[in-house]
């Protein structure tokens, strides 16, 4: 498995896992090309956005982590990180999301962020429980989500 920054190039790919991923949620949230490059890629607040690419060059997740600036949607202090995982549906459990999170956490620490939010649907039980494996804990609940705090400094 490789670990990288995203580039414009790997939007499509990202968008494909993105749509299969939000189908099993039955969600109509945004998933294009565009919506990949513009949310996550070219965000701009950005710190990193890394994929996991297998051996033979397959997208097998990638992770989202931006800088809480002021107004932003979750209404985090600013400086915070915002993070968001997703892995394909074909590499679920095989240790994916752990080795993205080591590197969303070095560059939280590379850019000065003390603490990281994860806000995730209060049903998805997949994505709680991996939060809860990195160590993130549970600090608010808002309808239908819970928010799960990552403190760098341990």
């Amino acid at each position: 498995m490789i670990i990288r920054p995203a580039v414009r190039e790997d939007a499509v790919a990202m968008s494909a896992a993105l749509a299969a991923i939000l189908d099993t949620w039955e969600s109509g949230r945004p998933r294009s090309p565009g919506h990949v490059l513009s949310n996550y890629i070219d965000h701009p607040d950005r710190v990193e956005c890394s994929v996991a690419m297998g051996r033979d060059g397959t997208l097998l997740g990638f992770q989202s982590l931006k800088r809480a600036t002021p107004g932003n949607p979750y209404d985090l202090s600013e400086g915070w990180g915002i993070i968001g995982t997703y892995v394909s549906v074909q590499a679920t459990g095989r240790g994916v999301g752990r080795v993205l999170f080591a590197a969303s956490r070095d560059s939280a620490r590379g850019a000065g962020i003390a603490q990281i939010d994860a806000t995730i649907g209060a049903t998805n039980e997949g994505a709680l429980a991996y939060y809860a494996a990195m160590g993130f804990e549970t600090y608010r609940r808002r309808p239908r989500a819970v928010c799960k705090r990552y403190d760098i400094i341990r």
